[in-house]
This record gives structure tokens, C-alpha cells and sequence, in this order.
């Protein structure tokens, strides 16, 4: 048998163009996957949550998490998502070609394995959102030092408290108390009561800033209103946050600050239902503005703007500015605002005036909020 002769590179070429034959073209590399663990409450809480994941699912990557899997988002469908204050600055916030990965937490025990997970899943940035990752986060950022994390609400902090850096890490806390000081500024312009009331979930620091801010914003506009404070102990208990609602306004509130993440949602609940009874009663919500949940019955919101947080972070990284370090944001940064007003009251438009008023004041740094509820009845002189 002769040896077979070998057919040159170029006829193969021609061939195929003769046939219609084409070669493959080569696949595109894969998006970089990004990593997001949810803090306890997890998707669908309407706040801490659901903001973070508008950021990474919504805005970075595009998409929307339906009960068959990610869909495409329109262009109309972002722009409705942009909370007022983000809207109006502008900017590009189009997707950033990024894969997200979302991995829940049913208990704190799943925060570190969960952020673990993805690391070996090689993600190309992890974000851990909640306080309560804080030790999680420091101890997989420590395993794996080359993998860049976020952690949002919290600072690294050693065994006597004091904040760390890792180079490998970005912590992003929010001045609270400040967005919180509007909030209680609004409340005690709306009261007819003279009686506000505020839903805390756990009494620790974080949220005891909720509680100065809030407490010293009623005594900035209403000094002489009272101000009742109740903790439900949790985050995920949405029956106890209604009842411990159903409480305050039991003792004459008429305005709820809820600020007690799922057990805050309970709370709506209750003025949502004390409304729709013929009381003129009010809540304001925190993190995210809940005035879908109940739009007769939300007055306003403390935004936390996580979600914008969490989108400059993968936009940093994408583009290979990310760094490691610890960042403080508040109403002159405009990582803290209020939700829009919806409701109608009398002297609506001078309130409105009086709390963009301190709102100025606490950017200019003439006004400082206070962080612990005992100072908060400082701030009563501090009506413009």
C-alpha cells in the first residue's frame, strides 16, 4: 500500500470554504464570578439584604433572581430600582459583566463555611454583608490572602475591640446615627401624640445608634415629645416585631421607627393593619424604604445605600482599583439618606424644609450627631 499523501494546510482552507464548512470560533473566557454571603434574614427581607443583592444581581451583573433562575433586566427595570438621591447624581451604573454567586446562612454557624466555600470555588470577590460576619470574614480573609474580600456594616476588630486592617480586606461601616437624626427630626414634626416609638432588634452598639440618632432628631424638632424604645432581642422574628409594635401603639404612638431588620418587617406589619383600622398612625423603615409593603402607611425610610456599596466595590475590582481598608459613610458622602415623603400632613412642605435644614448642617459638620442614646437629649437646642 503507498503511504498516504499528506493534504497541505491551504487546501484543507479552501475546502472548507468550497463545502461551507467553518471553524469554531474560539469560546469567550467566562465572566469572574462574584461571591455575596447574605447575612440572617436573608433574600426577601426588604432591607439590609435586598439591597446588597440589588447592587451585585440587579446592577453588576444585570440580572434578576426569579423562581426558575437569573433573568435579563431591562434597561427601564434598573432605572426603576435607582433610589431617588442615586438617580439624581447621575453616572453610569451599567452592568459590569460579572457572574454573582449567593450563598444564604440559615444560622451564624454557616457565615464561615459559607465564605470558605466560595473561596475554594475560586469566586474572584467575596462580600459578607452584616455585622455579624465580622469574625467569619477576618478568619477566611486570613486563610486565603490572596483572594480580595468585602465586608459591609462592620469593622475588623481584635480581641479587645480595636479596628484591624487586613490588605486583602474593605470594611464599609455607616454613620447611622445620622440618617437616623432625619428620621427622628421628621417623626417629631409628624407626631399629634407627642409620642413616637421606635422597634430595635438587638441591643448592641450598632443599633443603639439608631436609637441616639433617632432620639436626638425628635428632641431637635419636638423637645418636649417622648420617645419609647422596645428590642425584640433578634433580627428573623417577624411575629414578635408585630407584637412588640402592636405594643407601642397600644401607648399612644402614632409614629414606629423600624429599625429590627425581619422583626422591623412585623412592625410594619402592625401599623400597616392600625391604619387600615382608621388610626392615623405611621411607620419608618430602615436600610431599604419598605413603601411597597404598606404605601398608606410608610411616612419614610433611613436608607442605607448598600447596594451602591456593593456595585463600586465589583466596579473597583473590574477595573483593578480595588484596596483593602476601613471606610466610614454618612449623609456628606451620601452612602445614608431618607426615603422619599410620600405621605401627606399638614405643614408637610415646612417639615420637609426643617429636616433638609439639619440635614446641611450635619454635612457642613456644624451639627454632631450623637452615637450613644444617654447623650441623645443633647441635641435638643439643636432646631435651626
Amino acid at each position: 500500500m503507498s503511504p498516504r499523501r499528506q493534504i497541505p494546510s491551504l487546501v484543507l482552507c479552501l475546502l472548507a470554504a468550497v463545502t461551507g464548512c467553518k471553524k469554531e470560533a474560539p469560546a469567550a473566557p467566562p465572566a469572574p464570578t462574584v461571591g455575596l454571603v447574605l447575612g440572617l434574614g436573608g433574600r426577601g427581607d426588604h432591607s439590609f439584604n435586598d439591597s446588597a443583592l440589588r447592587g451585585l444581581e440587579l446592577w453588576a451583573a444585570g440580572k434578576k433572581y426569579e423562581k426558575a433562575g437569573y433573568q435579563e433586566v431591562t434597561a427601564s427595570e434598573r432605572q426603576a430600582s435607582l433610589a431617588p438621591d442615586i438617580a439624581a447624581r447621575g453616572g453610569e451604573l451599567g452592568p459590569l459583566g460579572i457572574t454573582p454567586v449567593v450563598l444564604q446562612s440559615r444560622v451564624a454557624e454557616d457565615y464561615e463555611p459559607n465564605l470558605q466555600l466560595l473561596a475554594e470555588q475560586r469566586v474572584s470577590l467575596v462580600m459578607g454583608v452584616g455585622f455579624m460576619l465580622e469574625n467569619a470574614v477576618e478568619t477566611v480573609a486570613r486563610r486565603n490572602p490572596s483572594l480580595p474580600f468585602l465586608l459591609v456594616d462592620s469593622p475588623l476588630l481584635d480581641a479587645q475591640g480595636r479596628v484591624i486592617t487586613l490588605p486583602n480586606v474593605r470594611t464599609v461601616v455607616f454613620r447611622e446615627e445620622e440618617g437616623c437624626f432625619l428620621a427622628g427630626a421628621l417623626a417629631g414634626l409628624v407626631t399629634k401624640t407627642g409620642r413616637v416609638g421606635m422597634v430595635g432588634g438587638m441591643k448592641i452598639p450598632l443599633v443603639q445608634r439608631y436609637e441616639a440618632g433617632f432620639r436626638a432628631g425628635v428632641a431637635a424638632t419636638n423637645p418636649n415629645a417622648t420617645v419609647l424604645v422596645n428590642y425584640t432581642g433578634s433580627f428573623t422574628d417577624f411575629a414578635l416585631g408585630k407584637q412588640v409594635g402592636q405594643d407601642l401603639l397600644l401607648k399612644n404612638t402614632d409614629v414606629v421607627f423600624a429599625a429590627a431588620g425581619v422583626d422591623g418587617l412585623g412592625a410594619i406589619q402592625a401599623v400597616k393593619e392600625a391604619r387600615e383600622a382608621g388610626k392615623a398612625v405611621s411607620v419608618i423603615g430602615v436600610d431599604s424604604d419598605p413603601s411597597h409593603l404598606a404605601p398608606e402607611a410608610v411616612l419614610s425610610a433611613v436608607v442605607k445605600h448598600v447596594d451602591l456599596v456593593v456595585y463600586e466595590a465589583i466596579r473597583e475590582h473590574r477595573q483593578g482599583r480595588f484596596q483593602g481598608g476601613n471606610v466610614s459613610l454618612g449623609l456628606k458622602e451620601g452612602g445614608m439618606g431618607l426615603a422619599p415623603v410620600r405621605l401627606d400632613f399638614p405643614g408637610k412642605a415646612e417639615a420637609l424644609r426643617t429636616v433638609d435644614a439639619l440635614r446641611a448642617r450635619i454635612i457642613s459638620g456644624e451639627l454632631k450627631v450623637p452615637t450613644q442614646p444617654d447623650a441623645a437629649q443633647q441635641a435638643a437646642g439643636a432646631h435651626p
